[in-house]
């Protein structure tokens, strides 16, 4: 009887923190500290928040219990007043074994399943896509290429720089000048992904997900943008000296403001594709020296 006492003082405040905890959390909270323009923000990232906040709540429940266990463990076999030796000590409970071998596994399996099944979806290879785009990493900024459209269909191009720091602003950054990638709401998107001299990764935080830009090899990336706006980006692999510079914002746009932009940059005369020609490896396959334009 007292033991079942003390017991229920242990739980009782466990139970009602997580009751104040659950009650206090505000939207952000709930969908797991995610970026708050991630919502809708294309066709993947409903799953990806769906797939994380499942995952952590899971995981609260194990910790819970496996803390609720410790303290019950501590409180209930700790030595008492005028006891010597060791405690009663217990071995080979087969009920026990069974039940740390069997969860974990469950817990490991399904997380497994779950993982696979909404990574099938995001890395799925849409054949035939609205838009396609080029992405080049470079030290320390991004070339943008839009083929197919343009003079000919011969393709424009927005050449990036690296972001350019404001004099006495704490590190902010000169918006203007960050590279930035059109693309039109509600359409399929392919994206080429390729680096032209090191390691890099192509990030949108709020569309969940990145992916490597990596010398000598092309990776691809299909989304549906589903909601306008501008979306900050940034390389996620450290690259070099001014790494945290290497910015990029991404405008989700409508169809005729995307076809506006595309015919901007023709009427600048940025037609073509900048290609692996301006690679700065010059072991890299295919690299030839760029020719002038005529």
């Amino acid at each position: 009887m007292r033991s079942n006492r003390r017991l229920r003082w242990a739980v009782a405040p466990i139970a009602l923190t997580l009751v104040v905890v659950l009650a206090g959390c505000s939207q952000q909270q709930l969908r797991g500290f995610l970026p708050a323009g991630s919502e809708g923000a294309t066709n993947h990232t409903s799953g990806i928040t769906g797939l994380w906040v499942t995952s952590w709540i899971v995981l609260l429940a194990v910790g819970v219990v496996t803390w609720g266990l410790i303290i019950w463990a501590a409180i209930v076999y700790r030595r008492r007043k005028g006891q010597t030796g060791l405690p009663v000590q217990l071995r080979y409970n087969l009920p026990i074994e069974i039940f740390y071998t069997v969860v974990p596994l469950i817990l490991v399996l399904g997380f497994f399943a779950f993982t696979a099944k909404e990574q099938n979806s995001i890395e799925h290879v849409v054949k035939d896509p609205d838009v396609k785009v080029e992405v080049y990493g470079k030290r320390w900024a991004w070339d943008f290429n839009y083929p197919g459209v343009g003079p000919g269909g011969n393709g424009v191009n927005e050449p990036g720089v690296q972001a350019q720091e404001l004099e006495n602003a704490n590190g902010s950054v000169d918006a203007s000048k960050i590279p930035t990638l059109y693309l039109p709401v509600n359409k399929s998107v392919q994206i080429k992904i390729e680096s032209r001299d090191v390691n890099h990764s192509f990030w949108v935080i709020d569309f969940l997900y990145k992916k490597d830009n990596i010398p000598g090899k092309s990776n691809y990336e299909y989304l549906t943008p589903t909601k306008v706006g501008t979306f900050k980006g940034k390389c996620a692999e450290l690259c070099g000296d001014y790494h945290s510079l290497m910015l990029f914002q991404v405008k989700v746009v409508t169809q005729g403001e995307f076809d506006t932009y595309i015919q901007s940059l023709a009427d600048k005369g940025q037609t073509g594709i900048l290609g692996p020609e301006y690679n700065t490896n010059s072991n890299l396959p295919n690299n030839t020296v760029p020719s002038a334009k005529k």
